[in-house]
């Protein structure tokens, strides 16, 4: 069983703030931006070019230099689509799939599609029989 399988090139900030779970892929050219934490579940899919951000900037514009860090956490069986990128403070549920180019600034729900800028959910995935 692998552990993590990652094409290259890969960025990160530092690296050691990346949680995986088993059998993540993760594709080329993605940036990780680790310091606030990100944590994929198992078997999750995440496209080439993804960006997952845990740093954002104060809006106030004497306080812009101010850096905020909130973890972004992925959950098992995701599938991320290529060039999505993900905001921190982020929580994606299980078996969600997040459609290539979205931007995600909000939560989503276990097992639904999210698409767009910024990602609205646009369906829910059934389970098949």
């Amino acid at each position: 069983m692998k552990v993590c399988e990652c094409f290259l090139p890969f960025y990160s900030d530092f690296g050691r703030n990346i949680h995986l779970g088993k059998n993540v892929f993760i594709n080329g050219a993605c940036h990780f931006q680790d310091q606030g934490g990100i944590y994929i579940g198992d078997n999750t899919l995440i496209g080439h070019a993804c960006v997952l951000a845990t740093l954002n900037h104060d809006l106030l514009p004497e306080h812009r230099g101010d850096l905020h860090m909130e973890a972004i956490k992925i959950g098992a069986n995701v599938w991320i689509g290529s060039n999505a990128t993900i905001l921190g403070g982020v929580s994606i549920g299980d078996g969600a799939v997040v459609a290539a180019g979205a931007v995600v600034s909000k939560d989503v729900p276990p097992m639904s599609i999210v698409a767009g800028v910024p990602a609205k959910l646009i369906k829910t995935i059934k389970e098949q029989k």
